[in-house]
């Protein structure tokens, strides 16, 4: 697509007409719409279209726009790079005025640039009369923040565009904007093939990819996430991902009813500000069933029970980690005092160490199958399972403590207990493909 400005705007020379070009595949930015989401692999021209976009309405209609994306330390963290070197390329130079935190334009338009995890219903207010807002990196926004910012966005036919490389098929953006897009929305898959102006040098690495997955150092995984814009099966570097890449691939995440003659138990990871996490899983024969999932925060452990004993279950054993032992100076009483006292059957889980139990997990992980509605957040938590990377030597160590570590530590406790989780009467239970893991 070429677009052409008009005689006299743009240009030392008051006549001279100037050509963009501009990627056809997101000719659908200059049409009007709530919503405009652009995802895909590298190489796409995705943030390039975006920019020239932008600077074009912007040359074009006096705009305030605002650049936003998950986290911004500093303005280098933002797109204000890419816009300033794209108003030198497009000659749009005498129009823009680069400053060091903003763009302005001759006409009033103005680019701002925030992070949104900082923002907070109050100090975002200040964005309400925006024209456009583009979300860079979107993948990473969380739910908390689109919950900010979507409303904030309200001056008469603003719009929100939205760019990214997906990760996960879970991830909050992805669902909410691909999965199940607004009404008013425009969602475009772009890729390499796509982007006529593909270079050379990525075309080099797109085939030395390809070389790697024949070869087998870099997975498909890899590939089709990295070039090709398809969700990952795990995040990278996910201490789990073998695992349930095969997960996925033998169909072990499916509807899963309780059996009526297997007792549940439950293993759980303590928490009030961090998440509290309760696996409810059954055992028979050689397979783990994950049936169901609890995550919640700042609740007392009364109202957790009240929560498992609504569920219409066979109830065996609650594993709690072994610092469910120490004492509240307040009450005087431990997790596991609390829990008894309340009627649960309760029981220790052997503090073995992390690695050890993420060792058992990993053995484990290939005979369990999980319920496709009840644990979708606890797949989701081990799908991110990950590990903190030293920043000098790039070298992986401790699991990282986040949001999605308090599920996956529920689970490495299961794996812990599980010759534990026993049967009053024990049904045959059709396994998955053993790999050498017995109970």
């Amino acid at each position: 697509m070429i677009l052409n400005s008009v005689s006299g705007i743009a240009g030392e020379d008051q006549s001279e007409q100037i050509e963009w070009e501009f990627p056809e595949k997101l000719e659908f930015l200059f049409e009007p719409s709530r919503y405009k989401v652009a995802y895909g692999g590298r190489g796409g021209a995705k943030s390039w279209g975006f920019a020239r976009a932008l600077l074009i309405e912007g040359w074009h209609t006096k705009r305030r726009i605002l650049c936003a994306r998950e986290v911004q330390k500093s303005i280098r963290d933002s797109v204000h790079r890419l816009l300033a070197d794209q108003t030198q390329i497009m000659r749009l130079g005498s129009h823009y005025d680069v400053l060091q935190n903003a763009i302005k334009g001759a006409n009033g338009t103005e680019f701002l640039f925030t992070g949104l995890s900082d923002q907070t219903a109050e100090s975002i207010k200040s964005y309400e009369a925006i024209d456009i807002c583009w979300v860079e990196e979107a993948h990473k926004v969380t739910r908390k923040s689109w919950d900010i910012l979507l409303p904030t966005i309200r001056a008469d036919s603003s719009e929100i565009w939205i760019s990214m490389n997906p990760e996960l098929d879970t991830d909050e953006t992805f669902v909410r904007f691909v999965e199940n897009p607004p009404l008013d929305a425009v969602v475009t898959h772009v890729n390499w093939r796509d982007n006529k102006w593909f270079p050379d040098v990525l075309k080099k690495e797109r085939e030395e990819m390809l070389r790697q997955v024949e070869a087998g150092i870099r997975s498909q995984d890899d590939y089709d996430n990295i070039w090709e814009g398809e969700c990952r099966t795990a995040v990278e570097g996910a201490i789990y991902a073998k695992e349930i890449v095969s997960l996925i691939e033998e169909h072990r995440i499916r509807p899963l009813p309780c059996d009526p003659m297997l007792k549940v138990h439950t293993s759980w990871d303590l928490g009030w500000n961090d998440k509290m996490t309760i696996i409810m899983a059954q055992k028979a024969a050689s397979s783990i069933m994950v049936i169901d999932y609890i995550e919640d925060s700042h609740r007392t452990y009364d109202s957790y029970v009240r929560e498992l004993e609504s569920r219409p279950y066979r109830w065996g054993n609650d594993f709690l980690p072994h610092d469910g032992k120490h004492k509240d100076p307040k009450t005087g009483k431990s997790h596991f005092d609390v829990l008894r006292e309340l009627d649960r059957d309760v029981e220790e889980v052997p503090n073995i160490g992390v690695e050890a139990g993420i060792k058992l997990a990993r053995q484990m992980l290939p005979l369990v199958y999980f319920d496709e509605e009840k644990t979708t957040r606890l797949i989701h938590c081990l799908k991110r399972y990950r590990r903190q990377v030293n920043q000098n030597t790039h070298e992986p160590g401790a699991p990282l403590h986040d949001e999605f570590s308090h599920g996956a530590d529920a689970f490495r406790y299961m794996a812990v207990i599980a010759d534990q989780m026993d049967n009053d009467v024990v049904e045959y239970y059709p396994p998955p493909r053993s790999r050498g893991f017995t109970f």
